[in-house]
């Protein structure tokens, strides 16, 4: 992270109140009113304090602009030909450590671990009357966070700096990075005590001990493969994702949402499958303060107060050819074909016809379609969910196949096949490592997980991942809708070939600079 900065993150003891998130949630106090001293004395003060993680300023800048660029433009399902060098070295595989996308990651993911930090820390220093249960839950949802946050960090750069106290950093800002091995450690310890502290149920919006163990089936699935080589992963940690998995499954009470569409409009923020979302109000309206996905929009037309629609992210020729004919109802919720119309763009207008490819998810509309005047296209209120029940359905059917070539484990199918189902695409009766990555990958696409499920592949079989990245086609292409044909359009730029190195970003060259010991060897975070 940019250190000086960093430092003044961790100084404003208590920034992370003045964010807004969900409606669903309290206000929170004005920084004037905040002090050690007389914040976190009740449940409710605790409440508001772990609240203000969920969105606003802490997340916006990851969200904005790391989300969808690492996710979907680096994995090769979307192309951004307009929004300069940056993301045009994201599709070409030429990125270096000037990359400012890379950047605002790192730095938007440190964010997050700062503002977890600060508030671990005023909840376990507070002297305060609350129960120890109450803390240990606040302190939980915090932990998790952090977890998310970290292992994001992880699966991009591998070693990374392992932050637990702000304060401590700020007397030794130079730090070492960690090992990989340690990095997963800490994040499966947040998680667990996220897992025993967190409450099975809890008000809408906010994570459950289900999201911890969700999310534990996900960090174990990936650390499976890493340091194994050849195809095989560890079967301890298999077993540990299949049964945190499993546990989520048969006991938590999440259910699908029935329709796929229905999962990235607003009416169904926070609906039953979503097991982690971000949260977003229009009270921060302004740069990088809320929820700015809907500047991907196609068209002004579309938009709140019909501004500030910079163009929908290019669907790739290669994740076009993803969908097949049958999957017909996720093609059309992830991405716009000429001649798609959606009714629930510009409803009182009467509706909206795509003329050229485009991203769809995270386009909900304009303020009437959304039922909030106050809305705006830097302020949209989609609850983006970054772990939901499908997601441990395929981990699941993940787990299950493991080390084998393929399965029709009746458990396995089972679940997987109620993704597809869902999405109104006949069931399959065997998987393998390609089935399932391609079930992934038109699951989520635009959701920003694609990249990281080729890492996750990467860890255990190199050879296949890059093999994946070689063959993609990573252009855009032109759509004829009478003819239903499309064409791929030449290269925005030379993309280079994929290697092994690929898989793990390059450092921020301005944090090397700010803290010289980034380029050192990676040191134990744990004696």
């Amino acid at each position: 992270m940019k250190y000086l900065q960093f430092k003044k993150i961790c100084v404003l003891f208590a920034v992370f109140f003045a964010v807004s998130c969900s409606d669903d949630f309290l206000d929170r106090p004005s920084l004037s009113e905040i002090s050690p001293e007389n914040f976190y004395q009740t449940k409710e003060q605790i409440r508001l304090a772990t609240a203000g993680l969920y969105g606003g300023r802490v997340w916006a800048q990851w969200n904005n602009e790391a989300y969808i660029p690492i996710g979907d433009i680096l994995s090769g399902n979307l192309v951004l030909p307009y929004g300069g060098e940056d993301l045009v070295q994201l599709n070409t595989f030429t990125l270096s450590g000037t990359n400012n996308r890379l950047l605002i990651c790192w730095k938007g993911l440190y964010i997050v671990v700062a503002h977890c930090n600060v508030t671990i820390k005023g909840i376990e220093d507070a002297r305060t009357t609350v129960s120890e249960k109450d803390k240990n839950a606040a302190i939980a949802e915090a932990r998790f966070i952090r977890a998310f946050a970290y292992y994001q960090l992880v699966m991009a750069w591998g070693e990374i700096p392992i932050i637990e106290d702000n304060f401590k950093l700020i007397q030794a800002p130079l730090v070492n990075k960690n090992k990989v091995a340690d990095g997963y450690r800490f994040i499966t310890e947040d998680l667990i005590f996220a897992a025993e502290n967190l409450p099975k149920t809890d008000e809408k919006g906010r994570v459950t001990s289900w999201s911890a163990k969700g999310m534990l089936s996900k960090v174990y699935l990936t650390m499976a493969g890493l340091g194994q080589q050849g195809g095989m992963r560890n079967q301890e940690y298999l077993d540990k994702a299949k049964s945190y998995a499993k546990d989520v499954i048969e006991n938590s009470g999440a259910v699908l949402l029935p329709s796929y569409k229905d999962l990235f409009r607003t009416q169904f923020n926070d609906s039953p499958e979503s097991l982690f979302a971000l949260q977003w109000s229009t009270t921060n309206g302004g740069w990088n303060e809320g929820n700015q996905l809907l500047t991907y929009s196609p068209s002004n037309d579309i938009v709140p107060q019909k501004s500030f629609a910079f163009g929908s992210a290019d669907p790739s020729y290669d994740l076009y050819l993803a969908y097949t004919r049958q999957d017909s109802i996720r093609r059309k919720v992830s991405i716009m074909l000429p001649g798609d119309y959606y009714a629930e763009l510009n409803a009182a207008g009467g509706g909206y016809t795509a003329t050229q490819p485009g991203m769809k998810k995270h386009i909900i509309g304009n303020e009437v379609d959304n039922n909030n005047s106050a809305m705006t296209t830097l302020s949209s209120i989609e609850h983006n969910s970054l772990l939901r029940l499908a997601d441990i359905y395929l981990i699941y059917a993940e787990a299950i196949l493991g080390n084998n070539g393929s399965t029709s484990d009746a458990n396995a199918l089972l679940y997987f096949n109620k993704v597809r189902e869902r999405a109104g695409v006949d069931p399959v009766t065997v998987l393998n490592t390609d089935v399932i990555l391609h079930e992934r990958r038109v699951e989520f696409a635009c959701e920003g997980q694609y990249w990281f499920d080729l890492i996750r592949l990467s860890y255990y079989n190199p050879v296949k991942a890059v093999e994946v990245l070689s063959n993609q086609k990573r252009v855009t292409f032109e759509y004829d809708k009478a003819t239903e044909i499309a064409r791929p359009k030449d290269p925005i730029a030379i993309i280079s070939p994929a290697t092994f190195g690929t898989f793990t970003l390059q450092l921020p060259a301005s944090e090397v600079i700010a803290n010289p010991k980034l380029n050192q060897p990676s040191v134990p975070y744990y004696k």
